[in-house]
């Protein structure tokens, strides 16, 4: 009754292949978002710093920005929990230097 397509195998298999992809896209989603996050914080802090702007805001987008970068890294290597973290840290930290503004 165990045919090639009726094994218990087959289901773990394909259960291992959805997490695989699960992962790899969380991998991908991180790095990606980090990436994009600090390429923002550096436009931004480029265009603080070119204003009249106090200088702790554009060094807390520059911070901010090196924080996402590396939850970009981070996260292309996997640590995707860690990765979130400092993704909400960078941000926030670059929310906190535009009140100084």
């Amino acid at each position: 009754m165990n045919g090639p397509g009726n094994s218990d195998t087959s289901g773990i298999q394909e259960e291992y292949d959805d997490q695989v992809l699960d992962a790899r896209r969380a991998r991908w989603t991180a790095s990606g978002t980090g990436a994009l996050l600090a390429l923002a914080g550096l436009a931004a802090s480029a265009l603080r710093l070119s204003g009249s702007a106090p200088a702790l805001v554009p060094a807390a987008y520059g911070f901010g920005a090196a924080v996402c970068a590396l939850a970009a890294v981070l996260g292309s290597r996997g640590r995707t929990r860690r990765a979130l973290w400092l993704l909400i840290a960078g941000v926030m930290v670059m929310a906190l230097g535009d009140q100084f503004d």
